[in-house]
């Protein structure tokens, strides 16, 4: 298949397929004599494979680690678990970061009873914060 068909039936971007080829991430497609593209069903599932470790977040490095990994079903799958174990952890602190973030944005939305720019509490707090 061409490569603007296996964007369409993997929803990712040629540009992205470009890319992921370009970087080792999916292995480099065939050309036919015309020079374009041929991709196969292994790439297909490589790439949908690639784009569930996106929409998690995961790191390029470790989608990289996470496919070299695969080659040897009979391995530990401990390499697999620690960067899965390192991804929740980020999303957790993300979380934590955003709930404080909501807190802080809360508080000043609510911090103003003016009705003028001259007297907002908000504009005063944040130039506050700032200094």
């Amino acid at each position: 298949m061409k490569i603007s068909q296996l964007a369409k039936q993997t929803r990712v971007a040629s540009k992205t397929i470009r890319y992921y080829e370009d970087i080792a991430l999916l292995p480099k497609a065939s050309r036919n004599a015309n020079g374009y593209r041929e991709y196969r069903a292994a790439d297909v599932e490589r790439l949908l494979f690639i784009r569930r470790c996106r929409e998690l977040q995961i790191p390029l490095e470790d989608i990289k680690t996470l496919i070299q990994v695969q080659s040897d079903k009979n391995s530990s799958c401990h390499e697999v678990d620690a960067l899965i174990e390192q991804q929740l952890e980020k999303v957790r602190r993300t979380i934590s970061e955003l709930s404080q973030l909501e807190q802080t944005l809360h508080a000043l939305s609510t911090s103003c009873p003016n009705n003028s720019v001259g007297e907002c509490q908000i504009l005063k707090n944040l130039h506050q914060a700032a200094g």
